[in-house]
């Protein structure tokens, strides 16, 4: 990550001299100091969640089963235990939301629907695709491929499979709830929500350069091949860690996040090249830039906050001093 000055971050009510921020009439510390324990935060987190992975020492990879279930276990523990540096950085700051932690971090039932089916829903169109393509290389037809995902057996045989529970449950679930929910509460107020958007995908990204470690081991491939994997990783990661950011700001509700975080893991990162050697280019082809097109069109109105209720963060910063959020309206 790169390094960030102390004037690189700022409260956003500096700007407003006529309005006092909340954390300074509450005697808290001042704006500087306010945003260098919001960034120590956010990489304590990030260290923790990455820390748990490795508390197990073990000659076996990843993806063995045993491996995963321990990673299970100090993960959850991890996340479970990260609203309390939410409630930390808040007490230290003299920040209050206006609103319940649970409430700030996404967690809350007023626009719920919406906010499970609109994010979703816009992320399918933009894999619309990868999605073209894998119905086209699957030998099932809609009818036989909707009763397999649909029969109880198959649902039964995911949730006993290590790697899907880890890939499509706790993944997106507790990624989610420590670099989303925890981390932009803390750096909204500091950041202002659209820089935020793209300085929280940076934990989110570093976070990922462990697998580094894990490939060098078990010298899965050359080490050229390995760096540039990383970075390839990191790029990907950070670009849709800005997307579920983006999402969590405008519904205020950490569902959304999850399920697309869920569906991106199931998808994988889209097979561009294969597309441009398949035997039905055109159409495919096609149905990548209409996805990409329709998703640039329905992003603002798939996101208006008017379908979710009031905001939580949009709250946080019109107490600390900003009421002009762009991403707030």
């Amino acid at each position: 990550m790169a390094a960030l000055g102390g004037d690189g971050f700022r409260l956003l009510s500096v700007s407003r001299p006529e309005r006092q921020p909340e954390s300074a009439a509450l005697g808290g510390p001042g704006p500087g100091l306010c945003c260098w324990v919001s960034v120590f935060s956010c990489l304590s987190l990030a260290c923790s969640y990455v820390g748990s992975l490795y508390v197990w020492k073990s000659e076996l990879p990843r993806d063995h089963p045993a491996v995963i279930k321990r990673r299970f276990t100090s993960v959850l523990v991890v996340s479970s235990l990260s609203p309390l540096c939410v409630l930390l950085w808040r007490e230290l700051t003299g920040i209050q939301p206006g609103t319940s932690l649970l409430t700030l971090m996404g967690f809350r039932l007023e626009g719920i629907f919406p906010a499970a089916l609109l994010p979703l829903l816009l992320t399918m169109i933009l894999f619309l695709g990868p999605l073209m393509q894998l119905s086209m290389d699957c030998p099932c037809d809609l009818a036989d491929g909707l009763k397999v995902v649909l029969a109880p057996r198959s649902w039964a045989r995911c949730l006993t499979d290590m790697r899907w529970l880890r890939n499509q449950v706790i993944a997106p679930l507790t990624e989610e709830l420590v670099f989303r929910a925890c981390m932009l509460p803390m750096l909204a107020p500091c950041t202002g929500l659209g820089p935020a958007v793209f300085t929280c995908p940076l934990f989110f990204g570093v976070a990922h350069f462990h697998h580094i470690f894990e490939q060098l081991r078990f010298r899965q491939s050359s080490v050229g091949s390995i760096f540039l994997s990383a970075a390839f990783q990191f790029s990907y990661t950070a670009v849709f860690g800005a997307y579920t950011a983006f999402l969590f700001i405008r519904t205020g509700h950490l569902i959304g996040p999850v399920l697309c975080h869920s569906f991106c893991n199931y998808m994988g990162f889209p097979a561009v090249c294969a597309a441009l050697e398949h035997p039905q280019r055109r159409p495919l082809l096609a149905g990548y830039a209409l996805g990409v097109g329709l998703f640039l069109l329905l992003l603002q109105p798939l996101t208006d906050p008017k379908l979710y209720g009031s905001l939580p963060l949009c709250v946080l910063l019109e107490r600390a001093g900003d009421s002009e959020a762009p991403l707030c309206s």
